[in-house]
């Protein structure tokens, strides 16, 4: 018993260069493989999957039974595969392979089933049984070849299962496959089948997936709003005869009609304008393209369509898709009037789609008139999402509900993509599901660590032991501490500074030793990998590693002794460094200080002691440092980060203050920039094909041009020919009667940087190395690894250089390395997104129930709308123009109060012009243009839950028949959100 033949398996392979390789693999057959059932007479097993079933739920199959899935149920159907009910079920090899091969994501979630002990999901090798293998067939298709192992699988289940009174059910929603297997008198059924037969989970049904097939005879006769995509090989030939270009997609966020997709070839982006032309295609899908012909071109839209959508959420039908063609007129028409006159660039259709880019998405379902409907709108959180049309039979359990929906297809007949029920996220407004829409939607990972990470934790107590002192540097008699904002816990870096007898200065920035805890290639290690980063909410923090490190053992707390990687120099007074050296240390800080406290001991003559001289030394070579870096081409930008100060026990907004700017925070930064740059240095001189480092590109001149026109607009000339001129331009750049011009101006050159990209130095020149922001020719993380892996990898690199650690493969493998790095940079950019939207929900919550005036700066100009930078609460806001806007809000407000008021629709609204090439909104003697100072009155329309709306209206300049009068109590609180538009 056991191996009884070995079989060659021979396929060819085309390489990227273009060459075919013949790959030779060994294929061994065996008659030993168990069947996984507990109980089986049949077999001999280790460990038994599978139980033995009594009863049946279903009224389709009566009997006692398990369930066999092929590849196409793998992939389409895992969220019914994953509810609690699924239990028992077999996954042939074949299907396992299929789908690791088409789908790693969908991979991953089948390898945690597989691995839940309580799902019993078994891994059936048939590729390897001797009475299940099969060979591929004379014009047989890999596809029906795979079908048919599966087939062959479940017949021999059926029998095997005989003695044991189970049996075997087919889930498949292939309809030939089905058919074929009922020839073999197999039980076989589609999911929604399946599911519906279940007598008591009628709620699972809902998350059957609704997979329509877009090209049919039956589709062809009906009327078809989109053109049909392209074929994967009609593609391919187009794009290789150059009549077709590919990219990915980009959604405006002013205009959800609008997109953008960079394309080879092109200096800059091609525009797609219309739900027709757009065909289907969403938010970071990879595109086939085909221009339009020249005289088609067009221009980007000046208006804000986003509000638009809002009212189609709140109006649509959810059943009638009758008027489908009174729709697309009127998008045409709107996106007519909002067509700018500047020039034109390249347009052009989507003719295809390379790549789905569908995820699960978070939203609401739009409540139907007709009660008895199964059919839904889904409103999704991300506006750059389509309503996804949805059947449930619980949706009075879903109201008021967050939920989660994924896509199933798209029809041609369709204006929206059908999808199904996932699950439930928590109540509308309930602060943990608030914060896990944000989490979900910008993909970062929040699950409780597993037991397998923890496991890899030390235990507690943790000690220093003898072995650890005589490995390590004993810097605990130095005057090490802290400075950081307060109420930080996750401290990851200290410093000290002392005279040298020769008149120098030892100055060391000492980092938490995370990479001494955290051992390559282990659960702990790989879980932090898959972070890449903490995250940061504004009531809520999401570790990248176990509170016992971020919080503890890593975190450098005031007198406890702690490990750290240090790097240490020796600098003049004249903040020239002579030299530096790298070393893993044990300090014991003198103190964990806040900025604030900081300060006070630096301007507090009368402390003398050497901790306070230690951080007023610091504060003076880093003034010089700055000054050296700004000299050298270092740009100075700014944000609109506010702090948000909440009540712990209500969790609500009880105060919001602008980021206070003081010395100290300044000493840090540049004694950490120093360290970073150092560890870039050294690390690159070492490890050239492998370092990881950190590049920021040069903007390319067209990202300048709002700023430009911007700047033009008041006069002020800014030369962008470097970042040194560019930073000599801005210094100068002040308005006596604007004092926050300068700052405004700052933030909006902020918004035309390029995002800076951690990268492997062996995949890019070095020219490419260049930080634009830091004017550094070479740059990386080293000094917060608590709450970053990059900085984790490159202390490993560095503990390999001092000969403090051993290298391992992936440290030094530059495609690995490459990858890793793509990988870090898309988590780092989906924080961030998601610390905004945090920031964003809090602020609205913090305006309703009030009405708030607040200063604001004209920010960008559209021809229906003023988006406006309000400081007060860091957040961006938009003020619109259009009529049909004004009279709306109008509407309700005045409905409020009486019948009477409802006149207002009748009043005379002003008219506005906008000019798009002199920038600027009249509105008859008043003209205003970017960096204008407005006073504006702001509410919180919370009557769409999903998108609760900001309402801005303008106080001061007085437009007659616009403006609003001023509140009579001015509440100084905090302000709204980035109202996507």
């Amino acid at each position: 018993m056991g191996l009884l033949e070995r079989k060659q398996k021979t396929f060819y392979r085309k390489t990227k260069k273009g060459n075919i390789i013949k790959i030779v693999r060994e294929h061994y057959i065996r008659d030993d493989i168990w069947c996984g059932l507990d109980g089986c007479g049949s077999c001999e097993m280790e460990d038994a999957i599978l139980e033995v079933q009594n009863t049946s739920d279903s009224t389709l199959v009566p009997q006692p039974h398990h369930l066999m899935i092929d590849t196409n149920v793998a992939l389409h159907q895992i969220d019914v595969l994953c509810d609690d009910s699924i239990t028992d079920v077999i996954i042939p090899q074949t299907v396992i392979q299929e789908v690791k091969h088409r789908s790693l994501p969908i991979y991953k979630r089948l390898r945690d089933l597989i691995e839940s002990s309580t799902k019993r999901f078994y891994v059936f090798s048939n590729e390897h049984h001797s009475e299940c293998y099969v060979e591929q067939e004379a014009k047989e298709t890999l596809n029906d070849r795979n079908d048919r192992a599966i087939r062959i699988a479940c017949w021999w289940y059926s029998q095997h299962f005989k003695p044991a009174k189970q049996s075997v059910v087919l889930i498949t929603n292939d309809f030939a496959n089905c058919m074929k297997a009922r020839t073999l008198e197999l039980k076989a059924f589609t999911m929604k089948e399946y599911v519906a037969s279940l007598k008591s989970s009628p709620g699972l049904l809902d998350l059957v997936a609704n997979l329509d097939k877009d090209e049919n005879e039956e589709l062809i006769q009906r009327a078809c709003i989109y053109p049909p995509h392209l074929g994967t090989a009609d593609i391919n030939q187009g794009v290789k005869r150059g009549k077709l270009h590919h990219g990915v997609l980009k959604t405006s966020r002013n205009n959800f009609l609008e997109a953008n997709v960079l394309a080879e070839g092109f200096t800059k982006s091609i525009l797609i304008q219309g739900r027709q032309n757009l065909n289907r295609a969403l938010h970071d899908d990879l595109v086939a393209i085909e221009l339009l012909p020249e005289e088609e071109w067009s221009t980007p839209s000046t208006v804000v369509i986003d509000k638009e959508k809002q009212e189609e959420e709140k109006e649509g039908d959810s059943e009638d898709e009758g008027d489908d063609e009174n729709t697309l007129t009127e998008e045409q028409k709107l996106l007519a009037s909002g067509r700018g006159k500047g020039e034109r660039q390249p347009t052009a259709r989507v003719v295809g789609i390379m790549k789905r880019k569908w995820r699960q998405y978070c939203g609401i379902i739009k409540k139907n008139e007709i009660t008895e409907s199964i059919r839904h709108l889904f409103i999704p959180a991300d506006k750059k999402i389509p309503f996804i049309r949805i059947e449930t039979r619980q949706p009075d359990l879903l109201y008021d509900k967050r939920i989660i929906v994924a896509i199933d297809s798209w029809p041609r007949d369709s204006k929206n993509p059908k999808g199904h029920f996932v699950r439930v996220i928590g109540n509308i407004g309930d602060k943990d599901a608030e914060n896990e829409v944000i989490l979900l939607e910008h993909d970062c990972p929040h699950t409780k660590f597993s037991e397998s990470v923890l496991n890899c934790l030390p235990k507690l107590p943790w000690i220093i032991t003898e072995k650890d002192e005589a490995e390590r540097e004993d810097l605990r008699h130095l005057d090490v501490c802290s400075v950081d904002p307060v109420g930080c816990t996750d401290i990851d870096d200290a410093l000290h500074c002392r005279k040298l007898p020769n008149g120098n200065y030892e100055v060391g920035v000492h980092i938490a030793d995370v990479s001494h805890f955290i051992r390559p290639l282990t659960a702990l290690d790989k879980e932090a990998q898959n972070r890449s980063t903490t995250v940061y909410l504004t009531n809520r923090r999401i570790d990248m590693v176990p509170d016992l490190l971020s919080s503890n053992l890593c975190s450098l707390r005031g007198n406890v002794d702690r490990f750290a990687f240090s790097v240490i120099w020796e600098i003049t007074p004249k903040a020239e460094v002579q030299s530096s050296r790298f070393c893993k240390a044990i300090i014991k800080s003198r103190g964990e200080l806040t900025y604030q406290q900081a300060q006070a001991r630096i301007d507090d003559s009368t402390m003398q002691d050497d901790l306070t001289n230690s951080l007023r030394n610091l504060n003076k070579l880093a003034k010089t440092l700055k000054t050296k870096r700004i000299d050298a081409g270092a740009l100075v930008l700014a944000s609109m980060e506010v702090k948000f100060h909440m009540d712990p026990d209500t969790d609500t907004v009880v105060d919001i203050v602008a980021k206070q700017h003081l010395e100290t925070m300044s000493m840090v930064e540049e004694f950490m920039l120093l360290a970073n740059v150092t560890a870039a240095e050294t690390t690159l001189q070492h490890f050239p094909d492998c370092a990881l480092l950190r590049r920021h590109p040069a903007p390319p001149q067209s990202n300048f041009e709002p700023l430009l026109a911007a700047a033009n607009s008041q006069n002020i000339t800014l030369d962008v020919t470097s970042n040194k001129t560019l930073a000599e331009s801005l210094n100068v750049a002040t308005r006596d009667n604007n004092p926050f011009f300068n700052s405004m101006l700052r933030i909006m050159t902020t918004r035309c940087m390029m995002q800076a990209l951690y990268f492997c130095s062996g995949t890019l020149e070095p020219p490419e190395y260049n930080h634009y922001g830091l004017a550094t020719p070479t740059y990386t993380h080293f000094t917060s690894p608590i709450r970053r892996y990059a900085d984790i990898i490159v202390h490993r690199l560095l503990a390999v250089i001092i000969e403090a650690d051993r290298t391992y493969p992936e440290l030094l493998d530059s495609k690995k390395l490459a990858d890793l790095s793509q990988h870090i940079n898309y988590r780092h950019k989906m924080a961030q997104y998601a610390g905004r939207g945090s920031a964003e929900i809090t602020a609205i919550a913090s305006l309703r129930g009030k009405v708030t005036e607040f200063d604001s700066y004209v920010l960008f100009l559209h021809k229906n709308a003023i988006q406006v930078l309000v400081p007060t609460i860091g957040q961006q806001v938009t003020l619109f123009l259009d009529k049909r806007t004004q009279k709306r809000d109008d509407k309700k407000k005045a409905k409020k109060k009486s019948p009477e008021a409802m006149e207002v629709d009748e009043e005379i609204t002003p008219t506005f012009e906008f000019n798009d090439k002199e920038l600027y909104v009249k509105c008859d003697d008043l003209v205003l243009r970017p960096f204008d100072h407005l006073r504006i009155q702001v509410s919180v329309d919370a009557s769409d839950v999903q998108h609760q709306r900001v309402v801005c209206q303008l106080v001061h300049p007085v437009i007659p028949g616009f403006s609003v009068p001023s509140v009579s109590q001015d509440t100084q609180e905090p302000k709204l959100k980035k109202i996507k538009t």
